[in-house]
């Protein structure tokens, strides 16, 4: 099930419709069918990210190179 963007040819309307097979979409706006469709473009990945917590909260032995207990076991 594809989601398509369009742009009304009547009221220049745009917005995104979900088109099965054999099926045409209507504006929902003035419900004409002269629709063009839009080229969509996928989102971008999301880069910024939180880093990852330094301080080891754990009883156990030190979790890794970066674990705040690394140099005091």
């Amino acid at each position: 099930m594809p989601l398509y963007e369009y742009v009304c040819q009547d009221c220049t309307h745009a917005f995104e419709a979900l088109v099965f097979n054999g099926q045409s979409a209507e504006c929902p706006e003035c419900h004409s069918q002269k629709l063009e469709r839009q080229l969509s473009v996928p989102a971008r990945p999301k880069v910024d990210s939180p880093p990852l917590p330094t301080a080891c909260k754990s009883a156990g032995p030190p979790c890794g190179p970066m674990c705040n207990r690394w140099n005091n076991s």
